[in-house]
C-alpha cells in the first residue's frame, strides 16, 4: 500500500469513528450526555482560566503536538496507535456535533465551530500517523542493516512530524482566533 492509501486509510478511520459517534449518540443519549459533560468538565476547566487567545492558542497547539507526537512514535507499533487516535478523535467529533445538534444547536454553528481548523488539524494528525508507519513499514521492508532501517525510518518519521506540527501551528491559530468570530462565540 503506497503512502497516499495509507493516508486515506487514516482520514477515512476518522470519518468512520465519526459516523460512530453520531450513531452512538443516537442510539445512546445518556451515555453521551454523560460523556459530553465530562467532556465539558474536563476541557470547559481548563479554558476557564485562558485569559487570552493566545493563551488558548498555546494550549491548543501544545495539546495537538502532543498527539501527533504519540501518533507518530505509535506508528512504529503497526500502524495501531495512529488508527487509533483518529477513530477516537473521530468518536468524540461524532458525539459532541450530534449532542449539540440534539440540543437544538444550528448543524450550521456546529460545522463552523468545527471545520475552519478541523480542515488542517486532522490530516495533520494523518501526516503524523503515517510517518510513524512509513518508519515500521521501512524497518521491515527496507534496505540496510536494521539499525540503517531504523535511522532512514525515523528519518522519514520526523520530517513528517515536522509538517504535522506545523500544520497543528496554522490549525491552532485558526481555532484561537478564527473559529470563534466564525462560529459566532468570542473569549
Amino acid at each position: 500500500m503506497n503512502k497516499s492509501k495509507i493516508f486515506l486509510v487514516l482520514l477515512g478511520t476518522f470519518l468512520i469513528g465519526v459516523l460512530a459517534g453520531v450513531v452512538f449518540t443516537l442510539l445512546n443519549p445518556q451515555f453521551a450526555e454523560n460523556l459530553f459533560s465530562n467532556l465539558k468538565r474536563i476541557f470547559g476547566g481548563r479554558l476557564d482560566g485562558i485569559p487570552d487567545k493566545f493563551d488558548l492558542f498555546k494550549l491548543i497547539f501544545l495539546n495537538n503536538t502532543r498527539v501527533a507526537i504519540l501518533a507518530a512514535f505509535g506508528g512504529v507499533l503497526f500502524g495501531v496507535v495512529p488508527l487509533g487516535i483518529l477513530l477516537f478523535n473521530g468518536f468524540l467529533v461524532g458525539v459532541v456535533v450530534e449532542y449539540s445538534y440534539l440540543q437544538g444547536e444550528s448543524l450550521i454553528k456546529i460545522l463552523l465551530s468545527i471545520l475552519p481548523h478541523g480542515v488542517v488539524e486532522i490530516p495533520a494528525f494523518a501526516i503524523a500517523g503515517l510517518g510513524g508507519i512509513e518508519w515500521y513499514r521501512e524497518i521491515i521492508k527496507g534496505e540496510g542493516t536494521i539499525g540503517e532501517r531504523f535511522r532512514k525510518g525515523f528519518g522519514i518519521a520526523m520530517k513528517m512530524l515536522g509538517m504535522a506540527i506545523f500544520l497543528l501551528l496554522v490549525a491552532a491559530f485558526i481555532e484561537a482566533y478564527i473559529t470563534p468570530s466564525l462560529a459566532g462565540y468570542e473569549l
